[in-house]
């Protein structure tokens, strides 16, 4: 089995039944198939199925099938039915689940019983704003993490199994309880989700005039409520707990920042707000960079003329320098003739970049060194 792409032999063996045919189950099987390995979909929507066959995530599945390992891709409300109907059907199998909540199925596998020695429920942290086979992509879990929960149950061999799927898609495996995933995507998930929606549901009513000046400002911090609200209502009843602890805290934070705002002139109100805004500069500072790591980069932003071809040639002429680019951000305001590329590269990179750049009659907008 190798990989046309990269050359390297897939770790995991044998044939992967994958029972979701939405965008993660999609996109696993994409990224399966790309190392030649035997990738079967099922689906509880017939429409769904045939159209992630036909987009080449997997092939439907047939009576002689013997999976080695079975990824379940299915909603939260029938993560737990759907594990424990696969454990039964084929018990030769490992089983793992890519559910965004580990305790709720956990906890019922276990309340019915059920003999849980080969299952181990997992979750990729990944995804798209738009769902379904259509979305689906082989590099969707390139870089980032695989959280993969074993218990004192899980056998060495099943777990290294589960590992190498992670590792095969290009995720980068680690473990935890179920209780600690759970937690963690509450703060850096489940809650993202509730506040980006709640600040889009103040959009609705926004009048026009309002709306025209939108900047990247308000498109970052609400591009993820486009989510499907049937799934979130499904993630957030199954997590309730945890999310509820961030909830209230956030808004004990948000009463304390809008007493300030009342009176903008009391003592200790403008410290107040400067205090906020300096905590959120920390919590950024925290998050990890590209693929993980603990890397800070410098922002370099040029001006891009609204014409075809001028984007290509601006990473063209980066790769050039020798300029790798971590990570880009577009802004087009409404109007304007030109785009703003707001691209982070290494602190190293940053002089020769813009030294280069503007040799070359790129206008350059601003950089953090400024």
């Amino acid at each position: 089995m190798s990989d046309s792409t990269n050359g390297r032999a897939a770790r995991v063996s044998g044939t992967v039944r994958i029972v979701g045919a939405g965008l993660l189950g999609s996109s696993i099987g994409h990224a399966l198939r790309a190392k030649d390995v035997d990738v079967v979909l099922a689906d509880a929507s017939p429409s769904q199925l045939r159209l992630a066959i036909d987009y080449g995530a997997g092939r439907a599945a047939r009576e002689d099938d013997s999976p080695s390992l079975i990824v379940v891709a299915v909603p939260p409300d029938v993560t737990a039915d759907v594990i424990q109907a696969e454990l039964v059907a084929y018990p030769q199998a490992v089983v793992t689940d890519v559910a965004s909540v580990k305790l709720a199925p956990f906890v019922e596998l276990r309340r019915r019983g059920v003999d849980l020695t080969r299952y181990i429920g997992s979750h990729p942290l990944a995804g798209r704003e738009r769902g379904g086979a259509i979305s689906a992509r082989a590099d969707l879990f390139i870089g980032r993490p695989w959280v993969v929960c074993r218990d004192e149950e899980t056998r060495a061999a099943d777990l290294a199994v589960v590992e190498a799927l992670a590792l095969d898609v290009g995720a980068m495996p680690l473990e935890m309880t179920p209780e600690e995933h759970d937690r963690s995507v509450a703060i850096t998930s489940h809650v993202p989700q509730v506040v980006a929606s709640l600040l889009a549901g103040r959009l609705a009513s926004a009048d026009e005039d309002s709306l025209t000046l939108a900047g990247q400002g308000v498109r970052d911090t609400t591009r993820i409520a486009a989510s499907a609200p049937e799934l979130w209502v499904q993630i957030l009843s199954a997590n309730a707990e945890p999310v509820v602890e961030v909830l209230d805290a956030l808004a004990a934070d948000l009463q304390e920042l809008t007493s300030a705002l009342r009176e903008p002139d009391a003592p200790g109100a403008r410290r107040a707000v400067a205090d906020a805004i300096r905590q959120g500069n920390e919590g950024v500072e925290r998050l990890p960079g590209k693929h993980g790591q603990n890397r800070r980069f410098e922002q370099l932003v040029v001006m891009v003329d609204d014409t075809p071809g001028q984007l290509g040639r601006l990473f063209g002429e980066l790769g050039e320098l020798g300029v790798n680019v971590e990570d880009l951000r577009l802004e087009h305001s409404p109007g304007a003739q030109f785009g703003l590329a707001d691209i982070s590269v290494a602190p190293a990179a940053l002089r020769g970049a813009i030294e280069g750049l503007e040799e070359r009659g790129w206008r350059i907008a601003g950089n953090t060194n400024d």
